[in-house]
């Protein structure tokens, strides 16, 4: 069955080799590995088209051991290695991990968000669902599609990006650690109290 995607040369995706998708990308299995490709519809602009293979580019910067592993750059498209114990929200539906590995992916995570933070990029989607696990069960972030990058001579513990700021990836690390030690989900609605027009996280 053909999901509602398209591929990078206007082809339906078959829904069986879909992995997952986001804001603006879909990510499909080809040949044992994962690739992100922009996120197409048939009813999609060459302007939305061309936003979304922006995204993936700047994703390819900075390789790091807790980010998941390019395999190859392409203009439009991302080959990721293959993660093959999924996401740890699903992952944590059916699994109690021991203490000893959930201090270790308290660890990786924090390591590596601090040196996301070094980069001078604000993560703002921090969740178990954009956690994935691979065969050996270590954690890797795996979507920048929401994230900022900012000028290298920013003050990170200052800046405030549309009320995104590195506290905000803090807390939303802090819901994820609280989840895979509890199992349960702790959501963090940042504009929940904003008015209808005011699309400032706070």
């Amino acid at each position: 069955m053909d999901s509602l995607f398209l591929d990078l040369r206007g082809n339906s995706i078959p829904m069986d080799q879909v992995l997952g998708y986001g804001a603006s990308a879909v990510v499909i299995l080809q040949d044992d590995s994962a690739v992100k490709t922009p996120l197409r519809y048939s009813w999609s602009s060459d302007a939305d088209v061309k936003m979304n293979t922006e995204v993936i580019q700047r994703e390819q910067e900075n390789p790091c051991d807790g980010i998941v592993h390019c395999i190859e750059f392409a203009r439009e498209a991302t080959h990721l290695a293959y993660m093959a114990n999924g996401d740890l929200r699903k992952y944590r539906k059916t699994n109690r991990p021991f203490p000893q590995l959930q201090l270790l992916w308290a660890c990786q995570m924090a390591r590596t968000l601090v040196y996301i933070h070094e980069r001078r990029v604000l993560v703002t989607d921090i969740a178990s669902r954009n956690m994935l696990l691979d065969v050996d069960l270590s954690l890797k972030f795996c979507d920048f599609s929401e994230a900022s990058i900012l000028p290298p001579d920013v003050d990170m513990g200052a800046v405030d990006d549309n009320g995104y700021t590195t506290r905000i990836d803090i807390g939303q690390l802090g819901a994820v650690i609280y989840e895979i030690v509890t199992g349960n989900k702790c959501d963090i609605d940042l504009f929940r109290d904003n008015l209808p027009t005011d699309g400032r996280a706070t």
